[in-house]
């Protein structure tokens, strides 16, 4: 069988192996993947093919902004660990820069392309390189990038676990305006709205969740009880109330004084303030292994374990 260089390119991105390697152990299976990646592990060649199994789900979020565009990534790694690598940060940077200059749309565009730093190698294979290199599985998860002709401010909370990207119009940028959107950024992470505005609500959803309040109410002898005009008022105050607390711009702002101001209000202060005309448009909140599954380790359960082996 004839073994073709896209061949030996795709079992290099499967197992980290070298050119050379992977081309003679398709040479000696006859163009076997399976087993020529068998081969590759009994002779030690393979690197990534080992940690593929494994569950990457803690891992850093990185935000930044140069000139009009700014990036968020998530990266994931195995153990918190290893996100505080020098090498793995260094790695998570690598790619906020690689997506800035980019025009990909998803992961998988954006690791097929020329890695920023070394054009010899594309961005997954440099992917692979490095989880041989680190000893564990990594994955590029999600990321986001926005071009804007307003302004963008990055927070970072927790040394990597939060990330947000807050994009707002204004006609005045200062340190005041500034100081404003990192304020709205650190209610982000820590509130986590669903939504800008109301606005971005469809109705669709709110009949649902009336939908659901309202069979709340039937269900509960007192209040389905009452008067149609007041269960109608008990729904909406409930909608009105959720809304508050999804949409970030109705949310209570965090560091209010009287701890009543919304987030709108504030932002309608500092834009009053500085005559900057400041109105968040939208924000992106990436939380580090949000919605993966965690294996939950007990490390004195397996030290004691091995003991008893």
């Amino acid at each position: 069988m004839e073994i073709t260089a896209s061949m030996v390119k795709e079992l290099r991105e499967m197992t980290g192996a070298g050119v050379m390697a992977c081309k003679k152990a398709l040479v000696e299976t006859d163009g076997d993947f399976d087993k020529a990646i068998e081969l590759l592990r009994e002779k030690g060649e393979a690197t990534a093919i080992k940690k593929a199994g494994r569950i990457a789900a803690e891992g850093t979020v990185l935000a930044i902004v140069e000139g009009n565009k700014s990036a968020i990534v998530e990266v994931n790694s195995e153990t918190d660990f290893v996100a505080k690598n020098d090498k793995f940060r260094t790695f998570v940077a690598n790619v906020a820069e690689q997506i800035l200059a980019s025009d990909a749309k998803t992961v998988e565009e954006l690791s097929e392309e020329k890695f920023i730093k070394d054009d010899s190698k594309t961005v997954k294979e440099e992917l692979i390189s490095q989880i041989a290199v680190i000893g564990e599985n990594m994955s590029i998860r999600r990321f986001e990038k926005i071009v804007t002709d307003g302004v963008v401010v990055p927070y970072i909370h927790g040394g990597g676990r939060i990330g947000v990207l807050v994009e707002a119009s204004a006609d005045v940028v200062n340190d005041e305006v500034t100081e404003a959107l990192k304020n709205v950024a650190m209610q982000i992470a820590a509130l986590n709205p669903k939504y800008t505005s109301r606005d971005e609500v469809s109705e669709e959803f709110i009949a649902h969740e009336k939908e659901i309040l309202l069979a709340q109410i039937k269900n509960d002898p007192k209040e389905a009880s009452k008067p149609e005009k007041v269960i109608e008022g008990m729904v909406n105050g409930r909608i009105n109330k959720e809304m508050k607390e999804i949409c970030l711009l109705d949310q209570v702002y965090v560091k209010a004084e009287d701890g009543k101001q919304s987030v709108a209000n504030y932002i309608a202060e500092v834009s009053k303030a500085t005559g900057s005309n400041l109105a968040v448009k939208r924000f992106v909140r990436f939380e580090t292994g949000e919605g993966l599954e965690k294996k939950n380790e007990n490390f004195a359960e397996e030290v004691a374990k091995q003991m008893g082996n």
